[in-house]
């Protein structure tokens, strides 16, 4: 039973035709729609209501300007993306959860102007004739990886799906025990081989595998001899493993190709910024790999893609496979990867190339970095909030490199206003939401991964969550 004050309050509730008439919440309606505004204004006069059942609830909450203002706050974040930018400060260059590898600036400029005109994505200009959108950048993937054949799907367990479908239904795929690697989201390899058709042929032990263990291995129903990067793992100690040009070898003379799922695609050279243990995609084919695969949105630095490339006689099997059709791309990522692949091919990758940019930079550069933003943050807050630098270490992820850690300069926060985790909170409500890591009841920013243009929002997001 209604109690007399909260029938009072329920009588004080304003009107839907009145809350429409108010100037921003009209505003609303030009900007959307009347159905829209009208659906949100009776959610929250539904919320009050409630709230006065429950005692919840005062006059003042329910005054024209207060439902206003609740309104036009509800209205904002229906608004909002669900997909949105964010800006990353956790130091983590490839970072699965914030989408791995942020477009160089030619990408960027590619998918803005093929997402809103027609391209020649199956047409031959100058012949008139369709064409097969799968040759769009191949022969940009034969200059850069000397090749005979490559074709793209839309990422690399893809890639290592239609090669086990296409070379090896009904047979046998040998893969050293060590490998059968799980990566993220429960891809495990010999799920995708029992799934492909192909059947899995074990061989050596968790830590030791030898070449001989692949020759005995070896038999009438064998299709393929099978390698996979440990992308985001490492084993250490009591370890062999055949090297690459071994395993090669004895493919050749065996008539069975070789194909090395590479993982992370790596196109140059790493080793002087301290990435020493990623295989360079140029020396796994230089080796005798008869076939890879890799994925373009990790050390590559471009979009969501599986490139598969080798011998043109097995891309030619694969491209055939009806299951191809499920796994192709469409034009805005083959423009990106084909201005990615520019970069590489004008041999600019380390200044064009977000990632391999991040990865390359000095600990000098950001020594001066941290210290710039630091004096600038100090600036703007209070004396209750403590800005420091301390040296610390950024990590490549996105299952790359788990062993390597790049040194950095981090800008370590504390206050006495807030607890870390408070404003860690407030933090990733701004927007753009700003992440960073909290270790220590400390926030550490690494800028390694904040782009220069992003440092403005960045200090003024810091300035307000530190504050509250």
């Amino acid at each position: 039973m209604t109690k007399p004050d909260q029938q009072n309050l329920f009588r004080q509730i304003p009107a839907v035709d009145l809350l429409l008439l108010r100037p921003l919440v009209a505003s609303w309606v030009e900007r959307t729609s009347r159905e829209f505004v009208v659906s949100e204004i009776q959610k929250v006069l539904d919320s009050i209501r409630s709230l006065i059942r429950s005692d919840s609830i005062s006059a003042e909450d329910i005054s024209p300007d207060k439902v206003e203002s609740i309104l036009t706050d509800a209205l904002e974040k229906r608004l909002l993306p669900n997909l949105r930018m964010v800006i990353n400060a956790t130091g983590v260059v490839l970072h699965t959860n914030l989408g791995r590898a942020p477009l160089s600036f030619a990408a960027q400029m590619s998918l803005s102007a093929f997402s809103v005109n027609y391209t020649n994505l199956e047409y031959e200009i100058l012949s008139g004739d369709r064409s097969h959108r799968d040759k769009l950048i191949e022969s940009l993937l034969q200059e850069i990886l000397k090749v005979e054949a490559a074709t793209v799907v839309n990422n690399n367990a893809a890639a290592v799906f239609l090669i086990l479908n296409a070379l090896a239904p009904g047979k046998e795929v040998v893969v050293s025990r060590g490998e059968l690697v799980e990566i993220g989201g429960s891809f495990r390899i010999p799920d995708i081989m029992s799934r492909s058709g192909a059947i899995l042929r074990e061989v050596g032990t968790t830590n030791k595998s030898r070449i001989q263990d692949y020759a005995d291995a070896i038999g009438p129903n064998t299709a393929l001899l099978l390698r996979v990067h440990p992308s985001n793992y490492r084993m250490v100690g009591f370890t062999e493993r055949p090297e690459l040009a071994a395993l090669a070898e004895l493919a050749r003379k065996s008539g069975i190709p070789l194909v090395e799922d590479i993982g992370s695609g790596c196109l140059v050279d790493l080793r002087p910024y301290g990435i020493a243990d990623e295989p360079l995609v140029q020396e796994s084919l230089a080796a005798g790999a008869d076939l890879i695969c890799f994925s373009g949105d990790k050390l590559l630095g471009g979009p969501q893609a599986g490139i598969i490339a080798g011998q043109k006689k097995l891309v030619d099997r694969i491209r055939k496979n009806p299951m191809m059709r499920t796994y192709r791309v469409e034009k805005l990522i083959y423009g990106a990867l084909e201005a990615t692949l520019q970069s590489y091919r004008l041999g600019r990758a380390v200044g064009e190339i977000p990632v391999v940019r991040m990865i390359a930079m000095t600990q000098e550069e950001l020594r001066r970095r941290g210290r710039s933003f630091a004096q600038r943050l100090r600036a703007r807050v209070s004396s209750g909030v403590r800005v420091s630098l301390a040296p610390g270490n950024s990590v490549v992820g996105g299952g790359s490199c788990p062993e390597c850690q790049l040194p950095t300069t981090l800008v370590a926060l504390e206050s006495s206003h807030a607890t870390p985790n408070t404003v860690e909170s407030r933090l990733r409500a701004q927007d753009p939401p700003i992440i960073l890591r909290v270790e220590e009841d400390k926030l550490l920013v690494d800028l390694r991964t904040v782009f220069p243009s992003q440092e403005r929002t960045l200090l003024e997001g810091l300035q307000r969550a530190l504050q509250g």
